[in-house]
């Protein structure tokens, strides 16, 4: 008796203190790597720095458009910066600290649910490789809103299958703030919601065949306020949008659709690749692995989320989530930035490790049946044993080993500090240089009267101040007239209409040479107008440098 309490107050203890350790390890993660700015982070913390020196909520001041795609996390770093310095807070820092204490939240939610669902080796294998998976990390350290959207899904789930349906319901507005692709996931927690009700309705009028029951006055207010509590947010922005953007849909959006050129099936292919690859299994064994993840981690998937549905049928939400999410953008095709392919990862990889614990489970139980049927006890208790190491090897090392394979001790450009080697931002170090260069120049003509082109605007906008001629159109809506363009311009994306340049004749323009090589580089026009000032080096992308013109005229 006496053992079988010590027993249980271990499991009590280590049932605390593991989670705790893996949140550690998440903050440990991404403070070791420190920031590592994305471009499109800047562009927030524009918006954010706008918002505090009195500019209003715009990109460029004067010119009211949505160019942001995460409202929410906009105005929670104004919050933060209110506290922190204002228009000159370290908003790289603040969203350091929010992405880390989020990845941090979302690691322990993961594991619970792995613990509901019966299944802790996957849930502390999911919670782990959170901790450390390159495409949390990168996004954490890169400032954007991919970790704190992720956690209010991710938290969203958690309180729907909880039966919290008013804090899920709020969840889900916030996520809707944060990012308008949440709805993917809000359609599907919204449909288990009402269908809940309905099967809940349909058993009472069963139950009473002799007079149709009413809903209890207090569930009807509970079913008002969830309602309400989801609706509000969503409804406040959606009329403040209106009025001043003139639309609550990002422009980002359109602009996006009109100036990127891809093949139709090119966001599937990616999205195939990825979901082939949750682990960077490749990095490991080569892209023969690509072939083998294709049927490999679908199956686990399918494998574990039947044992998911088996415990509680409340999670199939989740578990629909990732394919739903698979379709969506596949139908819609737009250019894959690296961040797309975040969200979805949690319930890949809780419900594929789920899989993958049941298959190791059971194996190792029919050998168990098998060689130890006549065996002594003390001899089943080390069978045991070897069986949980089997299940922490393949079930927690095995995926976290995979990931780590895309860590590098010393990274070759900017912090040298551990890092992934997808946090990569060499562009984005070569546009603060180029903003360095510009910066005397432009104070002293006053930022605000200073037009500054270019197809990547979030360095040099946050850094220069200048007004920015988004030559993608994401911030500047003028542009998208410009679009789109004839295919003979397209090296890569972020190709340059010439007449946008020409017809808005800015100050200064800053692209890589690839952006203006077969369209805007080869105008005689362009040149009569424009004067290469500076050419910094580099060979991103395939391009002879990076570009910096003024205007001559």
């Amino acid at each position: 008796m006496l053992e079988h309490s010590t027993h249980s107050r271990i499991k009590e203890l280590l049932s605390v203190l593991l989670p705790v350790g893996i949140f550690l390890l998440a903050l440990a993660a991404r403070g070791i790597a420190g920031t590592r700015t994305i471009d499109d982070s800047y562009i927030t913390y524009r918006y954010a720095y706008n918002l505090l020196a009195g500019s209003g909520f715009v990109y460029n001041p004067g010119e009211q458009v949505l160019g942001t795609t995460t409202p929410l996390y906009t105005l929670f770093m104004v919050v933060l910066g209110m506290f922190s310095g204002g228009p000159q807070a370290p908003f790289p820092s603040l969203a350091l600290m929010v992405n880390t204490l989020s990845d941090g939240l979302t690691c322990i939610l993961l594991y619970l649910l792995g613990r509901r669902l019966g299944f802790i080796y996957a849930g502390a294998g999911a919670a782990i490789v959170w901790a450390i998976a390159p495409f949390s990390v990168t996004f954490a350290i890169g400032g954007l809103e991919t970790s704190f959207y992720v956690l209010l899904l991710v938290a969203m789930v958690y309180a729907h299958i909880e039966n919290r349906h008013i804090p899920a319901a709020f969840l889900g507005a916030l996520a809707l703030l944060t990012r308008p692709d949440a709805l993917i996931l809000i359609g599907l927690l919204g449909f288990d919601r009402l269908w809940g009700i309905v099967r809940h309705k349909r058993q009472e009028i069963e139950a009473n065949s002799l007079k149709i029951p009413q809903i209890p006055h207090s569930r009807a207010n509970s079913i008002l306020l969830e309602v309400t509590v989801f609706l509000l947010p969503s409804l406040a922005w959606v009329v403040f949008a209106s009025f001043y953007f003139g639309s609550p849909l990002p422009h980002s959006i359109t602009a996006k659709s009109l100036a990127y050129s891809l093949p139709p099936e090119a966001a599937f292919v990616r999205l195939l690749q990825h979901y082939a690859t949750p682990f960077l299994g490749h990095l490991t064994f080569g892209t023969a692995w690509i072939g083998i993840g294709l049927l490999l981690y679908p199956f686990l998937y399918l494998v574990g989320a039947m044992q998911a549905l088996r415990v509680d049928r409340r999670i199939w939400p989740f578990v629909a989530y990732p394919w739903l999410y698979f379709a969506t953008f596949a139908l819609a095709n737009p250019l894959i930035f690296r961040w797309y392919l975040t969200p979805p990862l949690p319930a890949y990889f809780l419900f594929l490790l789920i899989g993958a614990q049941k298959l190791v489970g059971e194996l190792a139980e029919g050998l168990a049946n098998h060689q130890y049927r006549s065996k002594q006890a003390v001899e089943n208790r080390l069978f045991t044993l070897g069986r949980q190491l089997i299940l922490l090897g393949i079930v927690i090392l095995a995926p976290v080993a995979l990931s780590l394979h895309d860590w590098e001790l010393h990274p070759d450009h900017g912090l040298d500090r551990p890092a992934p080697e997808m946090a990569w931002y060499k562009l984005e170090l070569l546009y603060r240089q180029a903003a360095e260069i510009l910066i005397p120049d432009i104070s002293r003509r006053s930022p605000e009267r200073v037009i500054l082109a270019a197809g990547d605007v979030g360095v040099l906008g946050f850094l220069t101040h200048a007004n920015i001629l988004d030559t993608v159109g994401l911030n500047s809506p003028n542009s998208t007239q410009y679009y789109p363009i004839d295919p003979i311009f397209y090296v890569i994306n972020y190709a340059i209409p010439p007449a946008l340049i020409l017809d808005s004749l800015p100050d200064y323009i800053v692209i890589l040479e690839v952006y203006g090589r077969a369209g805007l580089l080869q105008s005689p026009d362009f040149w009569q107008k424009y004067q290469l000032q500076y050419k910094i080096p580099t060979d991103i992308y395939g391009s002879d440098g990076m570009l910096i013109f003024k205007r001559t005229e």
